[in-house]
């Protein structure tokens, strides 16, 4: 771990955000920019006490990092949890707008549809009449079925549909001679 330094805030030039720390222990003056203070709840003043690890640049010279102002508490814990609060609060806020914006808008549906079909007759018949149709267009027609009955060529067949079927279902069928799997190319099955 890197050793911890203290000293007091000797110059400090709050418009350019830095000053100088004489150290506790004697020696030279370490140089502090506001940016190694990370956290702190107010700006650093003439005289405070600066608890620092120091820092040799490649020139010789030293510099403070990791520094807090002793004594002042962190502004980081604070912080995060009011912003975390305010952001759990704005997220309520939000989710409780777009929830009533729904249910406004749903209603809102609900009671023109309902304008609509009670003030007008012919589109009630004509709504009856468009859903009718379509629900008889989508019918499923009886699809045939199949049963393997031993036939088991292409001649015996009806449809491409019923030779799909024996091919697929049933063994010993001889309706590929290709063995492309389309079965009955030439009779029924062809493109």
């Amino acid at each position: 771990m890197d050793n911890i330094f203290k000293g007091k805030l000797k110059r400090w030039n709050d418009d350019r955000g830095f000053g100088f720390i004489s150290p506790e222990n004697g020696g030279n003056e370490v140089f502090i920019h506001i940016s190694a203070l990370k956290n702190i709840s107010r700006r650093p003043v003439v005289g405070d006490m600066i608890l620092y690890q120091l820092h040799i640049n490649d020139d010789g010279k030293s510099k403070a990092i990791k520094a807090k102002i002793d004594g002042v508490s962190s502004a980081r814990a604070r912080t995060y949890h009011s912003n975390e609060k305010v952001k759990r609060n704005w997220i309520a806020r939000i989710t409780f707008i777009v929830v009533l914006f729904f249910i406004g808008l749903s209603s809102y549906k609900k009671l023109t549809e309902v304008n609509y079909l009670s003030n007008d007759s012919y589109a009630v018949n004509s709504l009856v009449t468009d859903i009718s149709e379509k629900l008889t267009a989508n019918a499923e027609k009886p699809k045939p079925s199949y049963t393997c009955d031993g036939r088991t060529h292409c001649s015996q067949m009806t449809s491409c549909e019923e030779a799909t079927f024996f091919i697929t279902h049933c063994p010993g069928t001889e309706m590929d001679g290709d063995n492309d799997r389309i079965p009955c190319e030439s009779q029924w099955c062809g493109h």
